[in-house]
Order: C-alpha cells, then sequence, then structure tokens
C-alpha cells in the first residue's frame, strides 16, 4: 500500500508540473500573439503615413501626370485588402524611388526620408514577432496540446526596402 500511495503522489505531481508548463508556455504564446497584432497596427500606421506623405508629394511637388499615378498607387496601398497589401506597397515604393529627391522642398524630402525609414523599422519588428511566434507554434507541445487556439497563424509582410541613398 505504501508504495501505491508514492506513485500516486510522484504521478500527481508530474500531471502538475506538466499543466504548469503547458500554462507558462500558452501564455508566452498569448504574450507573442499580443506583439505581432501590436507590430502590424504599428506597420499599418507608418504604411497609411507614407501614403499621406506620398499623396503630398504627389500633390504638391510633381507634374500631373506622375502625380496622378503617384496618387493612385498611394490610394491603392491605402484600401488594399491585407492580402493583397504588399503588392501595392511594393508598387509604391517603386514610384518613390523614382522621384528625383532633389526636385522636392527639402521639408517633404526630410518628411517622406523619415515616413519611409518608419517603414522599414515597423516591417522588422513586425517580422521579428512573426519569427517568434512562428518558432514558438512549431513546437511539438504547442500543436500537440493545441496550445495556439484558433489564432490565425501569422504571416511576414514582405515589401522592398527604399533605398537609403535617396
Amino acid at each position: 500500500m505504501n508504495w501505491f500511495v508514492l506513485l500516486v503522489a510522484i504521478v500527481a505531481a508530474v500531471v502538475v508540473l506538466g499543466g504548469l508548463f503547458l500554462v507558462a508556455t500558452a501564455n508566452r504564446l498569448d504574450r507573442l500573439h499580443v506583439r505581432l497584432d501590436a507590430g502590424w497596427a504599428a506597420l499599418d500606421a507608418a504604411l497609411a503615413r507614407r501614403s499621406v506623405v506620398a499623396r503630398a508629394v504627389a500633390a504638391g511637388a510633381l507634374p500631373p501626370p506622375e502625380g496622378a499615378c503617384l496618387r493612385e498607387a498611394a490610394d491603392a496601398a491605402e484600401t488594399a485588402p491585407r492580402p493583397d497589401r504588399e503588392a501595392a506597397e511594393n508598387e509604391l515604393t517603386r514610384l518613390l524611388a523614382v522621384i528625383d529627391r532633389d526636385r522636392l522642398p527639402p521639408r517633404l524630402a526630410d518628411e517622406l526620408a523619415d515616413a519611409e525609414q518608419r517603414v522599414v523599422i515597423a516591417r522588422r519588428v513586425h517580422n521579428d514577432a512573426v519569427r517568434d511566434t512562428l518558432a514558438l507554434r512549431r513546437r511539438r507541445k504547442v500543436r500537440y496540446f493545441k496550445l495556439a487556439g484558433t489564432a490565425p497563424q501569422p504571416e511576414y509582410f514582405e515589401i522592398a526596402e527604399p533605398d537609403p541613398a535617396t
């Protein structure tokens, strides 16, 4: 009888410790998903700001054909649904890259450069959060016990980065 009580106590301790370990992992995964959402919100805000600055450049410093094309690309990038957002943002990046920054007023050129650098930083922060979340979601214990719940699989946001020399 003594060995049976000891065995039950050991099994109970293992189950409790295992449960605590799973709860800690689930909490970490939840925090990573919160970080992921915050990273996307920051990236979305940086992309929106860049679109606003691109429209200001199109309105004030470019001839009508170039300005209209840039304005349409900025509108398309800002209103694109998430699955199509990368292509629209890449098109806007391509159009902004061919603008001669020397033709722009200095404040507008600085604002554009600042908006582009904020996009670069926000994209890196978002993609770091995606990487960390995916790394934890790939672990066996997370998959076996379905600790991710119904949270969607995070995806990287890959867009072309502007040339820092411009």
